[in-house]
């Protein structure tokens, strides 16, 4: 889950990097690093924290040089220290390598170099890459070829940029961790995601698994096992720096609640035959699963209620991680729907795999055109969110939902309907999101900023929406939140409620008011009640309102709570936008 980034050109290096680090740091902020390459040396700067702390307690921007690359941790293996900070160097200094991913063989290589007399340094899996290519350089291969041998070595999701001493330009290559070339006028960038380079260039080429490429004057693409080589097309990205910038928001999750107002229209401007085509492979397949992680697995769940309150059609949430489990109920005639906002998600690669294994016909919804799960997938609806910075996702998960809605709809024949009440939800929700509105939680927040336990309910649709409020509080302010099924709370929950227990009740107008009684449950033992939903009703200490709009009431109910969870982490000081042990992409399994 770290970023990479790494430049061959004309500018000079070290302030780019610095600069383009700083649009990668929510993939880790454990530590950063950067390296150049000038007068036949490698000069590297490192330190454990964030890339402003490190720059100006060691001033990376003065590295000399026009080619180098660049590292912001999340850490995996050793702790987070100077020394286990990238880049990592080989027993001599000759070869320097940054690194995203996890080498599952470590410990058997690591074991087998020292045996060779290497002097291992850091208790990273990364160094053991360095010395890797350091063995093979010193056996009589090439750098290029000893890169090429050291990633058939290792085992396990990763991407890496190495540079030689006097060697003039990088080498980069992934074996499932994301990797994407940026190119320019005369000059390319190597990196772990597209923010990384958007101020120079919107021209990008991907690595698939499983490739390599040099980067000197041009780049040379090849396949990592065959060494074959292999042609590349460019894409131009319709994406724009200003898109992933913060603008006058003082944060980007703020930033990102807000834009909810557009986010949604954008996500249900689809091609509507192809959204009936993709409802007609649902309605024919013999058993149909939604697969995600975290925020995108709890819109999945979601999308379970939705297709059978709407469609009467049974579908099967599996969290990605788990999915590999199911892989005995796979035939060729199932459907996997897979959602992920980055589409470099581990778990979901890892689930989309045993899928095709079984001859699976794959669905996505992500948000970053030609990212890994995008390429790997049959069919693919982009949620057209725009770039999403903070940590704790919003408005790619009401857009996600909305696409869900949309083919759950279709799958009824009832598109049109579906689309009209997704476009009436839009504007209600652009009405929702006013100044005043926003006041009014922030009082919420002061309320309640304090506390070390917030329980959620809901029922139905509701219920997901209940565990993803849970996850929002969690990630963001750091207190202990946890969401249940409404009914559940009297089956062993309820001993937690003491006296002023924050408790927030999801409602809504689709049938299922009696959450209301699990509600009085609560507010017997003393619960302080928050309540989300379209009517006030007298178990309510608090209540914020949100627009009747039935059967889409996730959508609406999610966003009052999302700007629950930033006022309390603004409150309690916390890192919005990266918070602690967090990373945005979660690329290691």
């Amino acid at each position: 889950m770290c970023g990479i980034v790494g430049y061959v050109g004309g500018r000079r290096v070290a302030p780019l990097l610095v600069d383009s680090l700083k649009k990668l740091e929510y993939r880790g902020y454990d530590s950063c690093g950067i390296a150049t390459l000038d007068g036949g040396k490698i000069w590297i700067k490192k330190d454990r924290g964030k890339i402003d702390d490190v720059d100006r307690k060691i001033s990376l921007n003065d590295l000399p040089g026009m080619i180098g690359f660049g590292h912001t941790r999340w850490a995996t293996h050793g702790k987070v220290s100077k020394s286990n900070s990238h880049p990592q160097t080989d027993c001599t200094g000759r070869i320097a390598v940054i690194h995203n991913g996890i080498v599952e063989n470590f410990s058997e290589l690591r074991r087998q170099l020292k045996r060779k007399g290497h002097k291992i340094r850091s208790d990273t899996d990364t160094e053991i890459i360095a010395h890797l290519i350091e063995n093979s350089i010193s056996s009589g291969l090439g750098f290029e070829e000893a890169v090429r041998k050291a990633m058939n070595c290792i085992k396990g999701r990763s991407a890496i940029i190495v540079a030689e001493r006097g060697f003039p330009g990088l080498v980069a290559a992934r074996t499932g961790s994301p990797l994407i070339l940026g190119v320019g006028e005369n000059e390319h960038f190597i990196a772990s995601d597209v923010p990384a380079f958007l101020d120079y260039t919107r021209k990008v080429m991907y690595l698939d698994d499983g490739e390599m490429v040099v980067l000197k004057d041009k780049p040379r693409f090849m396949n990592l096992e065959s060494g074959e080589k292999l042609e590349k097309r460019v894409i131009t990205i319709d994406w724009d720096a200003k898109q992933a910038e913060k603008g006058e928001h003082e944060h980007y999750m703020i930033k990102e609640i807000m834009e909810q107002k557009e986010t949604i229209m954008r996500a249900i401007n689809q091609d509507e035959s192809e959204i009936k085509r993709v409802a007609n492979e649902i309605s024919r397949a013999f058993g149909v699963f939604l697969t995600g992680c975290g925020t995108a697995g709890k819109v999945c769940q979601t999308g379970e209620y939705v297709f059978s309150n709407v469609a009467n059609k049974h579908v099967n949430y599996v969290v990605s991680s788990e999915f590999p489990n199911y892989k005995n109920f796979l035939t060729k005639k199932t459907l996997l729907i897979a959602v992920s906002q980055s589409g470099e998600t581990a778990d979901v690669l890892e689930a989309v795999k045993a899928a095709k294994e079984k001859g699976v016909k794959v669905i996505s919804l992500v948000n970053v055109r030609g990212s890994t799960l995008d390429r790997v997938s049959d069919i693919t609806f982009l949620i057209k969110a725009g770039p999403e910075k903070a940590v704790a996702s919003t408005k790619a998960t009401t857009a996600q939902l909305a696409i869900l809605y949309l083919l759950a709809y279709a799958c009824a024949g009832k598109l049109k309907e579906g689309k009209k009440l997704l476009l009436e939800t839009a504007s209600k929700i652009n009405d929702m999101l006013n100044p005043r509105y926003e006041e009014y939680i922030k009082r919420l927040a002061k309320k309640i900023h304090r506390e070390k336990n917030v329980y959620i309910i809901g029922k139905a649709l509701n219920y997901p929406m209940a565990l993803e409020s849970a996850i929002k509080i969690m990630e963001v302010s750091y207190i202990h939140a946890q969401g249940f099924a409404g009914g559940e709370l009297k089956h062993g929950p309820i001993a937690l409620i003491e006296r002023g227990s924050p408790c927030i009740v999801l409602t809504a107008n689709d049938g299922n008011e009696n959450v209301m009684g699990n509600a009085m449950e609560v507010k017997a033992r003393g619960g302080f009640m928050i309540g989300v939903g379209p009517k006030r009703n007298e178990v309510f200490d608090y209540w914020l309102k949100t627009p009747d709009v039935g059967l889409a009431s996730p959508l609406v109910n999610i966003i009052p709570v999302q700007l629950l969870a930033y006022h309390l982490g603004v409150l309690r000081g916390c890192d919005i936008d990266q918070p602690r042990n967090l990373a945005k992409s979660v690329t290691v399994e």
